[in-house]
């Protein structure tokens, strides 16, 4: 490493991190979701698993936790929780008694009807640029995601 790229690798302020700009806009996501999950009694965790349940239910624990990237021991807690709820019901898939399938409730079904579009949090993006960004953030974790494949 040149001198000159030493002096600018210390001289790194917070601010310069796309990491932290990321971490930080999830810390303020958290903030601005809280008053509707509150509401809801939910964690943030816990909505977006009955989001990807609204989206399509009767998933393996294993489809579920892909597409939400969390590990089974990390869903199925979660999942346990909201069965307890009453949102949704595990059951083992009798074509497969290794495959546990997640179905929503009438009670996760009616959750979702009372939500509304005013209660999630504004970007204070147009939907242009909200488009773009949406974008950028998906192919940076798609880019992240193979790059630590990658390295094994």
């Amino acid at each position: 490493m040149k001198s000159d790229e030493k002096t600018a690798a210390l001289d790194l302020k917070l601010s310069d991190f796309l990491c932290f700009a990321v971490y930080s806009s999830n810390l303020a996501f958290g903030k601005a979701y809280k008053p509707m999950l509150e509401r809801l009694g939910l964690t943030y965790t816990q909505y977006i698993t009955l989001v990807a349940l609204w989206e399509e239910d009767n998933q393996t624990v294993g489809s579920l936790g892909e597409k939400l990237f969390l590990e089974s021991n990390t869903l199925t807690p979660i999942l346990k929780k909201l069965e307890a709820m009453g949102y949704l019901r595990r059951q083992r898939d009798p074509e497969d008694e290794r495959q546990v399938r997640i179905n929503l409730t009438s009670e996760g079904r009616k959750l979702r009807e009372g939500l509304s579009k005013d209660g999630f949090p504004q970007t204070g993006l147009d939907p242009e640029d909200f488009v773009n960004m949406q974008k950028a953030i998906v192919k940076l974790r798609n880019n992240l995601i193979r790059t630590t494949k990658d390295r094994g």
